[in-house]
Formats: structure tokens, sequence, C-alpha cells
């Protein structure tokens, strides 16, 4: 093994990386819509129940896998299957996923940096306006804050595990749990904010049915990074004394904790921005909330706190995306870099300076695909619409691949390195666990229920998207 990879100084280190790594757009905008959309607090327990039971197993097993090899995801399957060339083709996947998805989030993240300038100097009226974001998406000085962004993310990466994604964990995770839990108390004392609330938490199960059932389940599993291979490769540098089903139920809890708080943030903004707000009509698109709606609502604000107070509010809850956005994209990263240096043996600088240059590559193409170059912007056609560049990778590796990833994940553990090996290594560091509930209900679950649900979500993301 590379004295390179590193090691997670503690546990709270690993808890704060792995929240970090799952606290995304997600959680803070798509989630709390998707509730309201679709029975406020029914949507919530069939998430919790999702996460309880499909979600927790699967991380716990996909931590295992990298603790017991001390390996990326190329390498954990390798070594587990003793070179079975099929399990290390999927273990690929699980490179090239997170790779492609670094490229969505950091189109993505260079929007945040403009927003988050403009704001800054003073022109929130200017974001609301409907044609800003198009013409935000391209200019082409976003190549300058491409740049700058890269350096910050890349000077994290050269910490290493210890000193670069674990240092920046331990400041953007509790600075962002402060700053939404102030932005949600500030949005309480709003006129209307308390409708928001009730929508938001007052259960309506008649709009239950397959689709919310499903959209929980794919939310659920996206939240917690699953079938990304981060947790794989953060499991490859969690101690082998540690508490893996503790430590990943903390993990979870904290994941859920912030979608939640999210929920009670931006439902109460929306209605109070506009108390017939019908909620059925908003997208739950993430760019499309936090670009082209919540500006709106910040900057409705100014009756009660003035423009500039407006703009401080708007400003913080930028930070806060932007906070959350760093920490997913650091991480998603971070698993490539893993391989470059286990499989090759490459250093952490020339595994670094590699995954800058490859990202770069898939990312200018990405950022031309919103109307810079026509050919990017209509890349193609599926699903009876054209599709940019951005476009597919977002469908396929963002929305498609991750349940297939997890799926294979289940069946691997339960069939190839077998349910005992997974217990056994879970089993370390947490005496209790041999015959406990828990054991018995992942050995049985984990080849049975959890993969069939993973697939059905596989087939039913595929016929939405491209059918």
């Amino acid at each position: 093994m590379s004295q390179d990879r590193g090691q997670f100084s503690s546990r709270l280190g690993f808890i704060l990386a792995a929240a970090g790594s799952a606290v995304g757009l997600g959680n803070l905008v798509a989630f709390p819509v998707m509730a309201s959309k679709n029975g406020g607090a029914a949507f919530l327990i069939i998430y919790l129940f999702f996460i309880a039971f499909i979600c927790y197993p699967v991380m716990m097993a996909e931590i295992a896998m990298g603790r017991k090899t001390q390996r990326n995801p190329v390498g954990a399957f390798s070594e587990l299957s003793n070179g079975d060339k099929k399990w290390r083709l999927v273990g690929m996947l699980g490179i090239l996923t997170p790779f492609m998805i670094a490229v969505f989030y950091t189109v993505i993240t260079v929007w945040l940096v403009v927003y988050l300038k403009e704001i800054a100097t003073g022109s929130l009226d200017v974001l609301v306006d409907e044609a800003t974001f198009a013409t935000v998406v391209a200019q082409p000085s976003l190549f300058v804050y491409l740049v700058l962004l890269f350096v910050l993310v890349f000077c994290v990466l050269l910490g290493g595990v210890k000193g670069g994604i674990e240092r920046l964990a331990r400041v953007l995770m509790p600075a962002l749990a402060v700053m939404l839990i102030l932005l949600t108390l500030f949005v309480f004392t709003l006129d209307n904010a308390s409708a928001g609330i009730s929508y938001y938490l007052v259960p309506d199960f008649s709009k239950v049915n397959f689709s919310v059932i499903n959209g929980a389940l794919s939310q659920a599993f996206f939240s917690l990074s699953l079938g990304m291979g981060i947790l794989i490769t953060y499991g490859s540098y969690f101690s082998r004394q540690d508490n893996i089903p503790q430590s990943t139920r903390l993990v979870a809890i904290a994941d859920t904790s912030i979608a939640f708080f999210a929920g009670l943030l931006i439902l109460p903004a929306i209605f109070a921005f506009d108390p017939n707000t019908n909620t059925d009509e908003l997208s739950t698109s993430s760019v499309g909330l936090i670009f082209s709606f919540l500006p709106k609502i910040f900057l409705s604000m100014q009756v009660a706190v003035g423009y500039v107070g407006a703009s401080i509010v708007a400003l913080v809850f930028f930070m806060l995306v932007f906070f959350a956005a760093l920490t997913s994209l650091v991480s998603i990263i971070e698993i490539p870099i893993s391989c470059w240096i286990d499989e090759w043996g490459l250093s952490r600088k020339k595994a670094v300076l590699l995954q800058a240059v490859l990202l770069m590559i898939f990312t200018v193409p990405a950022t031309m695909s919103l109307g810079m170059s026509d050919f990017f912007t209509n890349f193609t056609s599926y699903g009876g619409a054209t599709r940019s560049f951005f476009d597919v990778i977002s469908n396929v590796f963002y929305e498609t691949i991750l349940p297939l990833v997890g799926f294979t994940v289940c069946m691997f553990c339960a069939y190839r390195w077998k349910a005992s090996g997974l217990s056994e290594e879970l089993a370390k560091g947490d005496p209790d666990y041999q015959g406990s509930l828990l054991q018995k209900y992942i050995n049985f679950s984990i080849g049975t229920v959890i993969p069939a649900v993973l697939l059905v979500v596989f087939i039913s993301t595929v016929y939405q998207i491209y059918l």
C-alpha cells in the first residue's frame, strides 16, 4: 500500500468527511421541494424508512469493502474477488461514475461562485431577472472562475486525507450547520412562514403513489453518496479499531438532519414570499430552484429587512450551498485520485495533477454546453428532447448509474465476498455485532430485498429519462 494514501485521524474526522460528501445540492434544495410536492411528512416518513432499511446496509457494505482491502473501488472489488476481471470492471464503473459526477458538480459550483460575487457586489436585483441565469452560464468569463475553483479544490486534495479532506470537513461542516440554523431561525420570523412549516410537516398520504415511493428511495440513495465509490474509498482510510455500524449511523443521521432542516428553511421562505404558492408547480431541479427561483425570494425580504439585509441573507444562503457543493466536490474527486495512487503507484502529488488535467478536459465542454457552443449545447437527443453535453453527464451518471452500482455492491457482498466475510469485517470494532438483529437483517436483505428494490429504481429511472 502506498504511503501516500493516508488515514483519517479519528472517527469524528471520518464522520464529518463522509457527511460532507453526502450533504450536497439535493439535501439543501431538491429534498424540501420533493417533500412538499409529495405529501410533506408522508414523504419524509417513507424517506426515513428507506434510509434505515435500504441505504444504511449498503453504506455499511461499501465502507466494510474499503476498510477490509484498504483500497479504492477497483482494488476492493479485485482483491475481494481474487482478481476476477468481471468484478474489477464493476470497480472501474465505481471510478468512472464519481469522475463524471465531479464534472457535473464542478460546473454548478462555478455558477455558485459567480452568484456569490454578484450578490456580494450588490447585484441581487440583477439575479432576479429571468434572463440572468442564461447569460451567466453562457459567458466566457466562467473559465476564470473555473481556474480559481480548481486551484482551491486541488490545493485541498494535495493536503491528503488528514491535512486536506478532513481539515476542510472539520471547518465547513460545523459552519454549514450553524449557517443553516441561523437562516432558518430568521425565516421563522417572517410573515406567513408558518404556512410553509405546516405544508412541510403535515402529512398528506393521498399523494403517495409508486412514483413518490420511487422518488423517495432515489433521493435517499443519492443523498448518502451511495454507488459513487466514495464510501468504499473513505472506508479504506477508516481505522480497523473503529465501529462501522455506529459511525455509519451517525453519518446517515447528520445527512438526513441537514435535509430536514433545509426543508424548515426553504418552504417557510417560499410561503413568506408568496402565501398562495402552489408547490406542485415548483421544479425539483436543484439548478432551477437555486439560480432562478430563490433569488426572487431573497429580494422579496427587502420589505422586512431592506435591500442590504436581503442581500446579506442571500449571501449567507449561497455560501451555505457553496460549502455543501465544495465538500461534495472534494470527496468525489478523491475517488479517482485514490485509484491512481493504489493501482498505478503514483505519488499523491502526481495523482492530483493527473486528475486535475483529466477533469479539466471534460469540464470545459460541459461548461460550454449551456449556450457557449452550439455543438455541446445540442449534443444529442433522447427521451423526446434535445440534450446538452451537461445534460448527458447529469442524466447518465448522476441519476441513472448510482442504483445500478449499489445493486452490484449488494450482489457482490452477498454472493462473491459472502455475507460471512462482510459480517466478520463489520464485527471489528463492534463486539456486539455478531449475532445481533442488525447482522441477521443485513445478511438476509443484502442479497434479496435491497438489490431487488435498487434494480426496480434503476429500470424505472431508465424508463422515465430515456424512453
